[in-house]
């Protein structure tokens, strides 16, 4: 199956060198362009992506904005391009309903892999960036406490281990090793934490961990 980019990026050598690169790919198709938020709320409605390269910084509507707009509305995963690491405004952006995040400098074959992490909604952070992540939401946003989450009592033991690890930035493959299950096995349990949870991602899986106080800063 084809994954369809959207690529909102106000720069126009930008938006042409990261479209030239999606279109490398054989099973990857930019479906459309914006050089703005209120461009990319507008062509991600009329295309329907399933991936979205979201620049932060565009004139008029944010991608801050337009992140907010598109995940509440669509299924479409929104992939946070910055030339800042892990500044306020990414964190904002993954609060605000992004699957993760990308250096503008990164190379072309790891925005590739991304592309497609995101869309089969795997992690993308590695523990040490989701340590950070948590670390950074404990600046802004105190954790709600387990009885403001009603669902995670709808999770059994084993997939409370697995919500653990994945907050950790655990992948399927490390989460196998650790509890001495198969690798479909991990996959299942994380499939169910998503439907269970009404998460969108392995990344809001973090970030409902932590506001329910089962993982902690530091």
């Amino acid at each position: 199956m084809t994954i369809r980019v959207l690529i909102a990026e106000d720069q126009a050598l930008v938006r042409a060198g990261l479209k030239g690169i999606v279109n490398t790919a054989p099973d990857l198709t930019v479906v459309g362009e914006a050089d703005n938020g209120a461009a990319a709320i507008e062509v991600a409605a009329r295309t329907a992506p399933d991936v979205i390269l979201m620049d932060i910084r565009m004139p008029g509507t944010d991608g801050l904005q337009a992140t907010r707009a598109i995940t509440s509305s669509s299924a479409a995963r929104v992939l946070i391009l910055t030339t800042f690491d892990l500044d306020d405004y990414v964190y904002a952006a993954l609060r605000g309903g992004a699957s993760g995040f990308l250096l503008k400098d990164t190379p072309p074959a790891e925005l590739l892999a991304a592309i497609r992490v995101i869309a089969a909604g795997e992690a993308l952070l590695g523990p040490s960036i989701t340590r950070r992540l948590i670390d950074e939401f404990a600046n802004h946003v105190e954790p709600a406490g387990r009885t403001d989450v009603p669902r995670l009592a709808t999770i059994t033991a084993r997939e409370r281990e697995v919500l653990l690890l994945v907050a950790d930035g655990r992948s399927n493959a490390e989460i196998a090793e650790t509890l001495h299950i198969e690798i479909g096995t991990a996959k299942t349990h994380v499939a169910h934490l998503l439907t269970k949870l009404d998460a969108r991602d392995r990344i809001h899986l973090v970030i409902l961990a932590f506001h329910a106080g089962l993982v902690r800063a530091g």
